[in-house]
């Protein structure tokens, strides 16, 4: 519809206004129902999963940053790759550079690695088209690579102190068809071209910690051969695995090292025999060669280097603070474990440790976590910002070391600092973002004051491949940097406090919950004070005791370990099989069983036999036996007798006890070993002793006996005095050779008596004897009868009875092997 014609300079009437006002409204109302319906039609084209992916935009990641911190004249390369996640292709796409305005606080630093890909923050323009690499498109799901160099000094880099460094991506879609930016990822560019006054001091903590590897068994070999519960540290030492990465890594750097001695013994274990847990068997372990390289390439790291020595395995400070020091025997432990490090470290790795520091976890600290951290022999405690907070609102960051009291000093490790490298950094974008971050963090404490502090940094305690791997290239940025110096960490404790920074220690209310929730329990304290108890029990009775209680006392040290955080089900195993392999030893010095013994007189001995399984010598012990009855049966005259023994390594030793039965019944006995300060050793062994009544044909049988014995004795004795009288007789009288004997009947005759069975023995009758007799009177007038000669034992004849100055026959040895069950007693 044509417009009216209105006359120029003059204005329309009112009826006309509201005449085209209509025809206006008529013919837009199509047009505008159009519009309404083209944004509900598209959106119910795409579907609520596309709008959704298409909301996710661009992704930029930044893979490198070259220099990390540039000066004058360098040439910053930045490169990544970008990913379109939509549905819809981008094109006309460029990535492109751009540089924010300085930061001049660590809280800013905070806040910008906060909101790093927000799109809705201020965003600082592109410094130069020609500093951009373009796309013709951008298909979804595809990652594209860009590589970007610009001069640093086409940064507009006017002051010195931390930059906002950002990478875009640009581009457009078909349902936006113009320019925006669909993706940002944004990091950190310090500088600092000239050297700054002062510079900080910083100290880097490189922890060298693993996890509990090592048995409390060993072999019965003379070289004990160790048994690790896998092969995981083989793993770890292996070239790529996060231990030699560890020490490659840390071989050029200017930092402290800090070692758990429990890994240094572990790994010189492995350079000889050793043997690895597969499931209920073991194997021959094969990493020796691997042990010995990299034993060898750490001794070259460390030397001339600062070497922190902890506790043996690590042992947790807090949990030890709040769940064990009421327990006997828990802080002796942590004692022990400070007394090892001088004859484990310095003997591996050829250098004297410094042990006068203790690491509680994350460097979370309370009153207990620091009286018992200095209980050993520390001085130092190392804390951790976030723990020991300031109070007083200083404006910058003070240095490390504070007085807390008592002759301790805290050292205070800077928690952003500390806590950069934690998380996945397998990608090589998020690690370079650590770096930037970290390195800015450095920067911007160091611009706060010009005051000369010392700053300690102490990263998590097992660090992955990965994060050693970030660690390492942010320190060597940092050590060729103009505001930072390296400072060791007995350096950093000793430095000059600032009399503003807080020294108040946190009370335990005020022990993070996360933490506290993977403690040990106390439970762990008391199964490790009576393992302590039941070795103690055990050293005393062996005659090499190095061989039992190096090894689980190591092992009551690893039971105690940090590694053990967040596996209880683990840690719980391991102290379950330290003690039950120590049951297992000490049940190999035992009593032998016995069953009911039988005692059919009033006394008779009891032997009880022990028994030692051991490759090494026991003793010596003290077995005690114990009548529960003595008004029935007594040992050794009184309701128990105690007898010392000793056994030899894979023998048995039967002791005798003496025991007189005052009554007919059964008695109960009991024997039990003891050690000489009396306290119980192994299982009692309690059997009964039946005492039977003396019977009248038994007493028969043996008065019959002994009237034989009394019987043949007088008939000896009578004919030895008769064979005497006779041979007196013919000395006297001389007619003794045509005589008979007393009866007057001669010899030979019938009716004369029979020789005596002395001269049937000898061969000779009385005839034989006179000529004898005659013999004898010629050759000694002095002796006609030879009495001398038979009183000096020369001539005695077969059947005579032995003299008093006789020799007491020699009697068989007691049996001394064990005794069988069942069997009757010696009497």
């Amino acid at each position: 519809m044509a417009e009216a014609a209105v006359p120029q300079g003059t204005s329309p009437s009112p009826a006309l206004r509201l005449l085209r006002r209509g025809t206006a409204l008529l013919a837009g109302a199509p047009l505008l129902a159009g519009l309404l319906q083209l944004p509900i039609a598209g959106t119910a084209q795409a579907g609520p999963r596309e709008a959704a992916a298409d909301a996710r935009g661009v992704s930029v990641a930044i893979d490198s940053l070259t220099p990390a911190v540039p000066t004058d004249g360098d040439t910053v390369t930045v490169s990544g790759t970008v990913t379109n996640h939509g549905r819809r292709q981008i094109t006309d796409a460029h990535v492109g550079l751009r540089v924010g305005p300085g930061i001049d606080t660590r809280s800013g630093v905070d806040a910008a690695a906060r909101n790093s890909t927000d799109l809705q923050g201020a965003v600082p323009p592109e410094i130069d088209d020609k500093y951009t690499e373009k796309f013709s498109k951008l298909v979804p799901g595809v990652a594209e690579r860009f590589n970007i160099s610009v001069p640093v000094d086409k940064l507009n880099l006017d002051r010195d102190g931390v930059y906002q460094f950002a990478v875009s991506l640009s581009g457009q879609t078909s349902e936006q068809p113009w320019e925006r930016i669909l993706g940002i990822q944004r990091t950190f560019l310090p500088w600092q071209p000239d050297a700054a006054d002062p510079r900080t001091r910083t100290t880097f903590l490189w922890p060298l910690i693993s996890t509990v590897h090592m048995a409390a068994q060993t072999g019965p070999n003379e070289e004990q051969t160790p048994v690790f519960l896998d092969d995981g540290l083989a793993q770890e030492i292996s070239p790529g695995g996060r231990l030699n990465q560890m020490v490659a890594l840390g071989r050029n750097l200017d930092v402290t090292w800090v070692v758990d001695p429990d890994l240094l013994a572990s790994v010189d274990a492995m350079t000889g025999s050793y043997q690895v847990r597969q499931g209920d068997e073991t194997v021959e372990g094969t990493q020796q060669e691997v042990a010995k390289q990299w034993l060898a390439d750490l001794q070259t790291a460390v030397a001339d280097k600062e070497v922190v020595a902890l506790p043996f395995a690590d042992p947790d400070l807090a949990s030890l603070a709040h769940e064990g020091t009421d327990i006997t025997g828990s802080l002796s432990q942590l004692k022990d474990a400070t007394d090892v490090v001088a004859n484990t470290v310095e003997p591996i790795l050829h250098v004297t440790p410094n042990t006068d520091f203790a690491w509680p976890v994350n460097g979370a600290v309370d009153g207990s976590i620091v009286k018992v951290a200095t209980s050993a022999g520390a001085d130092k405690v190392i804390a951790r910002s976030d723990s020991l907070q300031e109070t007083n609102d200083l404006p910058y960051t003070p240095s490390a070391a504070r007085p807390i009291g008592g002759g301790t000093t805290a050292v205070v490790a800077d928690a952003r600092l500390s806590t950069a490298f934690e998380g996945d950094l397998t990608k090589a974008s998020a690690s370079t973002l650590a770096v930037q971050r970290f390195l800015a963090q450095s920067l911007a404490l160091n611009v706060q004051t010009d005051k000369q502090r010392s700053i300690v940094v102490a990263p998590q305690r097992m660090p992955t491949g990965s994060q050693a791997r970030a660690m390492a290239e942010a320190v060597t940025a940092l050590q060729g940097s103009t505001w930072s110096t390296p400072q060791k960490l007995a350096g950093a404790a000793a430095a000059k406090p600032d009399p503003e920074a807080t020294t108040r220690v946190p009370g335990g209310s005020s022990y993070p919950n996360p933490l506290r929730k993977r403690e040990l329990p106390r439970a762990a304290f008391q199964q490790i004070a009576r393992t302590q108890g039941k070795l103690d029990n055990f050293a005393v009775v062996l005659s090499q005791e190095s061989r039992v209680v190096t090894p689980f006392g190591r092992a009551l040290n690893r039971g105690t370990s940090v590694s053990w955080r967040g596996r209880p089900t683990e840690a719980a195993s391991f102290r379950i099989g330290v003690e039950t392999y120590l049951d297992g030893l000490t049940g190999r010095v035992r009593l032998i069983d016995k069953s009911e013994t039988k005692l059919s007189g009033r006394s008779a001995t009891i032997p009880v036999t022990v028994q030692n399984n051991l490759v090494q010598d026991v003793g010596p012990l003290v077995l005690r036996l114990t009548s529960t009855n003595p008004t029935r049966l007594e040992i050794g005259g009184a309701a128990f007798q105690e007898q010392r023994v000793a056994v030899s390594g894979g023998h048995s030793q039967s002791v005798k006890f003496t025991t007189s039965a005052n009554a007919n019944g059964r008695a109960t006995v009991i024997a039990q070993l003891y050690t000489l300060d009396g306290q119980a050793y192994g299982e009692a062994v309690t059997f009964d002793v039946k005492v039977t009544e003396i019977t009248a044909t038994v007493m028969l049988v043996i008065g019959g006996g002994v009237l034989l014995l009394v019987l043949a004795g007088f008939r000896m004795y009578t004919q030895r005095k008769r064979a005497a009288a006779r041979e007196t007789g013919q000395d006297g009288t001389g007619a003794a050779a045509d005589e008979g004997d007393d009866d007057g009947v001669p010899a030979g005759e019938p009716g004369a008596p029979e020789p005596s069975p002395a001269a049937e023995e000898a061969g000779t009758t009385g005839d034989d004897r006179d000529t004898e007799h005659a013999r004898d009177a010629e050759e000694n007038p002095e002796d006609p009868g030879g009495r001398l000669r038979k009183e000096s034992g020369a001539g005695v004849r077969a059947g005579d009875h032995e003299q008093p100055s006789d020799p007491a026959p020699d009697t068989a040895a007691e049996n001394t092997g064990p005794s069988g069950t069942g069997e009757r007693v010696d009497r």
